[in-house]
């Protein structure tokens, strides 16, 4: 039987792993050079140690691709027959981007996991300079809007579009609806990388915990850490998560409609 912490311990990877699916050279428009395409979809195995315990997925929603157009990146994770027994989670979260993806102007997520049952929206409005956050049937929250933001599924795709240079920190404004978060992003070395879809020459990308809420606050040497492939895609290819309750990691297995590699 899996303890209560180890449920906690997932909840916590799944909040973090929405966070994974985003430094300041814009593209114009120019959907040629973006690293990923309409019509992109990831998929990905997650475990906890060495348990199965569920799957990911992720798409950037096929849409009108005008200069001035918004991105749709819709993410849903599900536990398999196994993790149900304990924790069932059927969670789905949509972002829209601007065509730069320099700032989040709307996110929505219906959250099942455990007992717990939420569906949320987050309008960003930078006109009135109001963020406003509506959850199930009770009264909408404001904040105030001084800048330009990144929700938690937006942020990950962020650092796809606008990439920082190896050993270069970067700080990415993250806003949940409820409150502002600078996440500091540092980049690390160059290394290799095999998952059930292939093996990548990778960078790891890791968050500094000491801002993140939840069972970090328990594992002082809790440590979150994406490789996003070395070359223009800049593809999230594994994702894990280490803490107090365990080792919970997720593999990419499948990928299509990917932005044509470039060979340097």
């Amino acid at each position: 039987m899996i303890k209560r912490s180890g449920c906690q311990g997932f909840s916590f990877f799944l909040k973090q792993l929405i966070l994974v699916f985003l430094f300041p050279v814009f593209l114009k428009g120019n959907i040629n050079d973006s690293p990923f395409l309409p019509g992109e979809k990831l998929e990905y195995e997650l475990s906890w140690g060495f348990f199965p315990v569920g799957a990911a997925f992720i798409e950037v929603v096929p849409a009108d691709r005008s200069p001035e157009a918004s991105w749709m990146i819709r993410f849903s994770v599900r536990t398999n027959s196994f993790a149900d027994a304990f924790y069932k989670v059927r969670t789905e979260a949509t972002t829209w981007v601007d065509s730069n993806f320099s700032k989040s102007l709307r996110y929505e997520k219906f959250q099942q996991e455990g007992k717990t049952k939420k569906k949320i929206k987050v309008e960003f409005d930078y006109y009135l300079k109001k963020v406003t956050y509506l959850e199930n049937n009770l009264q909408p929250r404001y904040l105030m809007l001084e800048k330009k933001v990144y929700d938690p599924l937006a942020i990950a795709y962020a650092f796809r579009f606008h990439p920082a240079e190896m050993g270069i920190g970067r700080v990415l404004p993250a806003c949940d609806g409820k409150k502002f978060l600078d996440v500091k992003i540092n980049v690390g070395s160059r290394e290799k990388v095999k998952v059930p879809f292939g093996e990548f020459w990778a960078n790891d990308v890791v968050p500094e915990m000491k801002n993140l809420s939840g069972v970090f606050k328990k594992s002082p040497k809790g440590m979150l850490r994406v490789w996003y492939s070395a070359d223009n895609r800049r593809i999230p290819v594994k994702i894990s998560s280490k803490v107090v309750v365990g080792n919970f990691t997720a593999r990419l297995i499948k990928a299509s409609g990917l932005q044509r590699e470039k060979i340097n």
